[in-house]
């Protein structure tokens, strides 16, 4: 079972935020093999999305209101820890991000940044692609918006 936590960036213990960056730098760094600056200067500005099983940071997104990064609501660095991919806890973050842009924000529009490879992941939580696949950070992406 995962235990989510909503935290804006000030309420993070600094366990917390080493923990997160650390699983971050673990996939998007290490396991994609992707040389590229995670720490971007919006943390900041994010909701971020823990997800704990046994007190331990398993999965995580960030979530942005309207206008902090795409002028729609916005979830980002979602990630999942190697590990704990078979228990589909992608789908237990994604959900429970959702549901706070609905409660925080009053929003459910929300737009992403997917890896290409993950399109039909996102496309059963209900986002469909809009535009041309693009290259960030070296990696295929797509936008894909939910209404």
């Amino acid at each position: 079972m995962l235990e989510i936590k909503v935290k804006y960036f000030e309420e993070l213990t600094n366990n917390e935020l080493y923990s997160l960056l650390q699983l971050r730098s673990e996939i998007f760094v290490v396991e994609q093999d992707c040389v590229y600056q995670d720490l971007d200067g919006k943390d900041e500005k994010a909701i971020h999305v823990l997800g704990l099983k046994n007190e331990k940071i398993v999965a995580y997104t960030r979530v942005f209101k309207p206008g902090d990064y795409f002028k729609e609501a916005s979830i980002g660095r979602v990630v999942v820890a190697k590990n704990e991919r078979q228990h589909k806890y992608g789908y237990v973050i994604m959900e429970a991000s959702i549901e706070v842009i609905k409660n925080l924000f009053n929003e459910t529009l929300i737009k992403i940044s997917a890896q290409v490879y993950l399109k039909k992941f996102y496309t059963n939580l209900g986002f469909k692609k809009v535009g041309e696949d693009y290259l960030e950070d070296g990696i295929p992406h797509t936008a894909m918006i939910k209404e």
